[in-house]
């Protein structure tokens, strides 16, 4: 007798995303690396440059967890990103390094259609000795145009991250419109959609995990897993991904 026909099952479309975006890393030489979601604050906060009562530390909303032992000689937390995991990598190897990160993170703040207090970041870290701005736009212009499969241009406006110097706020053209901008509700008509945070590694971050500031330059970057499913996809509401609706889950 023949066997009853058996439904297929869906990856997550999270899923997917991180499975393109660590292929399209690996083919121009980065390494996955993972670390803990349970952090201290020295490798959350001190070791990036947001030291005790930094008003950068106003930029994260954190769950801190109890003290589990007596006489801890730092707080622990749920980490707020996954830059952490960069300073543990520096700490345990040498230059030059090309690493990207995608790990889950949280923050203690009021979810609506375009935040959650956990979601999904991919970071990236590149240290070499001719580290620049101009190498990093030409990798994410690698990664996009891979990503969506088409030409994307990049552009860097001014911004503030306490472990990076410059930092910059990273704006791609719009790949529904290719740049347009004219009636186009994606971009809201400008053309350009902001997407993720970046820049030159501070020297003091390099200094705190080991690595000589001097011989050494790096870039970083990153970008939310989740708002790369929503644009990718059109998604409209970051709360369907975590929802356990299968009627999301089954159109992928």
């Amino acid at each position: 007798m023949p066997l009853p026909k058996q439904k297929d099952g869906h990856l997550h479309p999270l899923t997917h995303i991180i499975r393109d975006s660590v292929e399209i890393f690996s083919r121009i030489g980065f390494e996955v690396v993972l670390g803990p979601e349970v952090e201290t604050e020295y490798y959350n906060f001190d070791a990036l440059n947001i030291p005790a009562n930094h008003p950068a530390r106003d930029l994260w909303d954190t769950f801190w967890l109890k003290p589990g032992k007596e006489g801890l000689e730092t707080r622990e937390l749920l980490r707020t990103h996954t830059s952490p995991v960069q300073i543990r990598y520096m700490e345990a190897h040498t230059p030059p390094l090309r690493i990207i990160v995608p790990g889950k993170v949280f923050r203690y703040e009021a979810t609506d259609a375009t935040h959650e207090a956990q979601f999904f970041q991919l970071e990236g870290l590149l240290v070499e000795k001719n580290a620049s701005l101009a190498m990093l736009k030409g990798t994410l212009e690698v990664f996009f145009r891979e990503f969506f499969g088409k030409k994307i241009g990049i552009r860097f406006r001014p911004s503030y991250f306490p472990f990076v110097e410059p930092g910059v706020e990273v704006d791609m053209s719009c790949f529904k419109c290719g740049g347009g901008g004219s009636g186009c509700a994606l971009c809201k008509e400008t053309g350009w959609i902001e997407i993720m945070g970046a820049g030159m590694v501070h020297p003091r971050v390099l200094q705190n995990a080991g690595i000589h500031s001097e011989k050494w330059r790096g870039f970083a970057f990153g970008v939310g897993i989740d708002r790369l499913a929503m644009l990718k996809y059109g998604i409209p509401d970051v709360r369907l991904l975590y929802s356990g609706d299968l009627r999301v889950i089954n159109q992928f």
